[in-house]
């Protein structure tokens, strides 16, 4: 039965999207096989996997809604194990099309539910703000991982973040819990990198995975050529770390 993860921060620019997207690849390269779900309006993870997002396909819109199966809106094979779930502008109308629908907060879990068991992993790409689409992600998921970036204000909307995350496992997910943090565009030439850190450790009663994401240029060209980085530049250190980070996550509940 396949772990859901919520990748999730509602500060944006912290990596989440990079993130969604290299995990889910380095998963799949070690032989996991992961469905990538974007319900992030952007479609960000969905055009830096290589999707064309103006195809008039299916998309997560469509199973929100209820036009389509989620069956119907999957990507298949987008890379060896590696399917998709795409987004697009849409989506966007998704609050508006939800309001006064009973049980909107699960809708996006009763889907996933009906395809988890074909996967190792789910990995959620949500928005980067507390919206219902985010809450629905959270509703469907096991756990949380938060990306965020070594920087001054690294800590600010922290811990509202974790306050929404508390809130959800009390209302609509009980067995919610938060993965564990990761740290993105680590500069080693800085010592605020390093401040921000061990401040974040001090700070946080949270599990703090090992692999820290440096600020790497191969991992920012990547997604213009809609390549995971691992595809792109297989030996880049923005690889190898995100490799590192998929070795953790396998391990953190022993799948």
């Amino acid at each position: 039965m396949g772990r859901v993860i919520a990748i999730a921060n509602q500060k944006g620019g912290v990596g989440k999207t990079t993130t969604s997207i290299n995990l889910s690849a380095c998963l799949a390269e070690a032989g996991k096989k992961v469905l990538t779900v974007d319900i992030d309006p952007q479609g960000n993870t969905t055009s830096g996997l290589g999707v064309d997002k103006g195809k008039g396909r299916n998309t997560i819109y469509q199973v929100v809604i209820d036009e389509c199966s989620i069956e119907d809106a999957i990507i298949k094979n987008l890379y060896d194990n590696l399917d998709l779930l795409p987004s697009d502008v849409n989506l966007a109308g998704a609050e508006i099309d939800l309001i006064g629908i009973d049980d909107r907060e699960y809708i996006l879990k009763n889907q996933i539910e009906k395809v988890k068991d074909n996967y190792d992993f789910v990995i959620i790409d949500c928005p980067p703000s507390l919206t219902m689409l985010t809450v629905n992600a959270m509703t469907a998921a096991d756990t949380v991982l938060v990306p965020i970036q070594c920087e001054y204000y690294a800590l600010e909307g922290l811990s509202q973040l974790i306050h929404s995350i508390k809130l959800v496992k009390k209302k609509l997910n009980p067995s919610l819990e938060i993965e564990g943090v990761v740290f993105t565009m680590y500069d080693a030439r800085t010592n605020l990198s390093l401040q921000v850190v061990e401040n974040v450790k001090e700070n946080l009663n949270q599990a703090v995975y090992k692999t820290i994401i440096p600020r790497n240029v191969r991992l920012a060209e990547a997604p213009s050529h809609g390549l995971p980085i691992n595809i792109y530049e297989p030996k880049s250190a923005g690889a190898e770390s995100y490799r590192m980070l998929a070795e953790e996550v396998i391990n953190n509940k022993g799948v």
